[in-house]
């Protein structure tokens, strides 16, 4: 997609005079991604193998924050600035139970903004923001924050304060949030329809918040993990159906697959804990423990009931690791 086929309309660009900050700072700030990742990489079926996005400068050492999908199993990864100077850089971790990816460049830019952290905390319902892509203002959108909420992923995440902005950018993937005193307050992470009185539908830019990357960010850097127990992971990806929640598909060699759940089965309990929608399913697996708990599972395939143990497992395990570590 060429950056003129999803470029913000103009009249929803924001307008520097409006704000109190550098906003041609911040929205320079905001890099181009591209990363190729390998074929059999166990992501690339359900990610693909090139992806891009955004990613934020956030250290003048060259540390740029983005969302995780767009760097896991990545290999090679590049990025641009909107001076159109290019960098590769590499990724050095992913934390899973947040969503954010961390890059190293690989070479300079000298000159190049750093945008500077903020309190994700402080933004509530109304408050008036930016989230820019990376191409300066003709890509980055005066939004506000139309929610703060927990939400719950089919592929086994649990977010529980994201933050819902609208209206939706068009290109949010890796796009940073800046909030009203202009720091960097979130990263773009998807894009989400909700159905409105009258049949009308309001589309929503799901933002993951950087409170809930502050407390692990130098373990992060450092290990290319968040330093804390590992989420058990059962290997599923689930699809919310009616007063139950279905499998729709398996990672391969995964725990759920090992243990032979199959898709189209649905989940009815977790250790004998109702389950009724994602957030519960991924609320129960949590109470289990760390990686490695066992969980009972009840399961309903067709017109049969049965129980299905399944040893959970660490994530990272089963995929390429970042190869600064």
């Amino acid at each position: 997609m060429s950056d003129e086929e999803w470029e913000v309309p103009e009249a929803f660009q924001p307008e520097p005079s409006e704000y109190a900050f550098p906003l041609e700072e911040r929205l320079a700030s905001v890099l181009a991604l591209k990363s190729l990742v390998p074929p059999d990489a166990s992501s690339a079926a359900t990610l693909g193998v090139e992806r891009e996005g955004s990613g934020v400068w956030i250290e003048s050492s060259g540390l740029v924050l983005t969302i995780g999908y767009l760097i896991m199993e990545a290999e090679t990864v590049w990025l641009t600035a909107q001076d159109g100077r290019v960098v590769e850089a590499t990724p050095i971790g992913v934390d899973f139970e947040s969503g954010f990816g961390l890059l190293q460049a690989l070479g300079r830019m000298p000159g190049l903004p750093v945008a500077p952290l903020g309190d994700s905390d402080s933004l509530t319902f109304g408050a008036g923001c930016v989230l820019a892509a990376a191409g300066g203002r003709s890509h980055a959108l005066a939004c506000t924050v139309a929610a703060r909420q927990p939400f719950a992923g089919y592929w086994e995440y649990l977010l529980e304060n994201a933050i819902f902005t609208a209206p939706a950018h068009p290109h949010w993937g890796g796009a940073g949030l800046f909030g009203p005193d202009g720091r960097l307050c979130g990263i773009g992470s998807l894009i989400l329809q909700q159905g409105q009185r009258g049949g009308k539908r309001l589309d929503l830019n799901m933002v993951v918040p950087i409170a809930e990357l502050l407390p692990v960010l130098e373990t992060l850097r450092r290990t290319g993990g968040s330093g804390r127990p590992p989420r058990p992971w059962l290997g599923l990806y689930a699809t919310e159906e009616e007063e139950a929640v279905g499998v729709g598909s398996l990672a391969k060699g995964g725990p759920a697959e090992r243990a032979g759940l199959r898709p189209r089965d649905r989940i009815l309990a977790v250790d004998g804990r109702a389950v009724t929608d994602l957030a519960s399913l991924w609320q129960a697996v949590r109470a289990a423990g760390p990686a490695g708990a066992e969980l009972r599972l009840t399961v309903a395939r067709g017109d049969r009931q049965m129980e299905l143990r399944v040893t959970s497992a660490d994530r990272r395990r089963h995929l390429r690791t970042p190869r600064l570590h």
